[in-house]
């Protein structure tokens, strides 16, 4: 059999690194309680297979070879460490003043070595880079590199920041991580519930963003759309306990499965009811209606699950017509109790302008404007536009659109506010 060829070796290093470089980072954190440390370790492992690999052949299991290299590396390095502290003990030097963070006993470490446990790794990477202390830019970034494999440069790409942003936040956060003395560790039941809703939100954000950008020349981006489910679906199944956790996973099989018809052949977005749903993908919408049955099962809905319920009446419609609007109506109205915000009520009052007519809708919406919350929002005069061309005030109609197209910093969104004040006879 022929040898590979050096590129096709690089490629299928970087294939193994996107799939296996959490689990290693996972793995040594745990050993060295420091995930910088942790991270530069295993970036080491993968410079041993660049220059190892291409000669030797690549290994049966290049997973666990990458694993084993790094936490041999990482024993070594706190071989060194309690030979250091050894000698400081013998000087009479205070170690614990002098290091920013806590080592490990040795002893232990060996044991754990011994006893991997990838779940509670990956677990504890997770809630560790999600941590409550970062800001959530912070918190979105670390969690891309070291859980998503993502790259620096393919981090500021995805959100259209420049490079050199994304890799001081996601320094900043390791380094306050550290100043912290976050432990690498599950957090403790009282702390569970915050804990979790940092993660949640945290993947949910990354969804949002590859679901609808906010700003650049594309409707979508796919590729943090899709990293968002790959770690919506790790965390689900390392916490299948967690309804909230499963209640995220199904809203996001349901919404993605609608990706190949939210936009035309030339990239300008589809709007919902317009979408051919003979191109909605059924297999993600059975994913996400038995992630919502687990839900249910597991506890009272939350804001995560009540939304994959919205998502679940689009999803079995066969047709626009037949969607129930009344139910999306009510389950809105649960959400809005559950998780109160104006966004929350502007999507409640288009389902009740679908339910009971354009004028109900506008009701709502216009007590929303009053309030002023969502001033800035483009959303608000884009839902009131809609429902001003229902009601066939198409003047009021075309003004609003035009306010919301201003707003807008997403090129395709722009260009659809703009179309259809024009429609309107702007």
């Amino acid at each position: 059999m022929a040898r590979p060829t050096p590129h096709a070796v690089d490629q299928a290093i970087g294939a193994v690194w996107r799939i296996e470089s959490a689990k290693i980072v996972a793995g040594v954190a745990r050993l060295v309680r420091d995930i910088g440390l942790a991270e530069e370790l295993a970036g080491d492992a993968l410079v041993a297979a660049l220059e190892t690999w291409p000669a030797c052949g690549i290994p049966d299991n290049p997973g666990a070879w990458l694993m084993r290299t790094a936490k041999n590396a990482a024993l070594d390095h706190l071989r060194r460490d309690k030979v250091f502290r050894e000698k400081c003990v013998q000087i009479g030097h205070d170690l614990e003043a002098q290091e920013a963070h806590v080592v490990p006993d040795f002893v232990d470490d060996l044991d754990a070595a011994r006893n991997d446990v990838v779940h509670d790794d990956l677990l504890r990477l997770m809630f560790t880079a999600c941590h409550p202390i970062l800001p959530t830019e912070a918190r979105v970034a670390l969690t891309l590199k070291l859980l998503g494999g993502l790259s620096t440069q393919e981090i500021a790409r995805a959100f259209l920041v420049p490079e050199p942003t994304v890799a001081q936040r996601i320094v900043r956060a390791k380094r306050s991580l550290g100043q912290a003395r976050v432990p690498f560790e599950l957090p403790p039941p009282e702390e569970l519930g915050e804990r979790l809703a940092s993660v949640l939100e945290v993947v949910y954000l990354i969804f949002n963003e590859g679901y609808t950008a906010t700003s650049g020349g594309d409707w979508m981006r796919m590729e943090l759309q899709d990293e968002a489910l790959r770690l919506g679906r790790m965390l689900a199944g390392l916490a299948p306990r967690e309804p909230e956790a499963q209640g995220l996973v199904a809203l996001m099989e349901l919404q993605a499965s609608r990706a190949a018809a939210r936009v035309d052949a030339v990239g300008r977005p589809v709007l919902l009811l317009e979408q051919d749903r003979a191109r909605w993908d059924g297999i993600l919408i059975r994913r996400g209606l038995a992630a919502l049955a687990r839900a249910e099962l597991l506890g009272e809905p939350g804001p995560y699950t009540l939304q994959a319920a919205i998502a679940a009446c689009h999803a079995r419609a066969r047709t626009a017509e037949e969607t129930d609007w009344a139910r999306i109506a009510s389950l809105y109205g649960a959400l809005a109790r559950v998780s109160p915000s104006p966004v929350v009520e502007l999507n409640r009052a288009v389902a009740v302008g679908m339910a009971e007519g354009p004028a109900a809708g506008l009701a709502l919406v216009d007590a929303l404007a009053s309030s002023g919350a969502l001033e800035r929002y483009q959303w608000l005069p884009s839902v009131r536009g809609d429902l001003l061309e229902k009601l066939g005030r198409h003047a009021e109609a075309a003004a609003e659109f035009r306010r919301a197209a201003g707003m807008a910093a997403n090129a395709r969104e722009r260009a659809l506010l703009e179309e259809r004040a024009r429609k309107n006879g702007a």
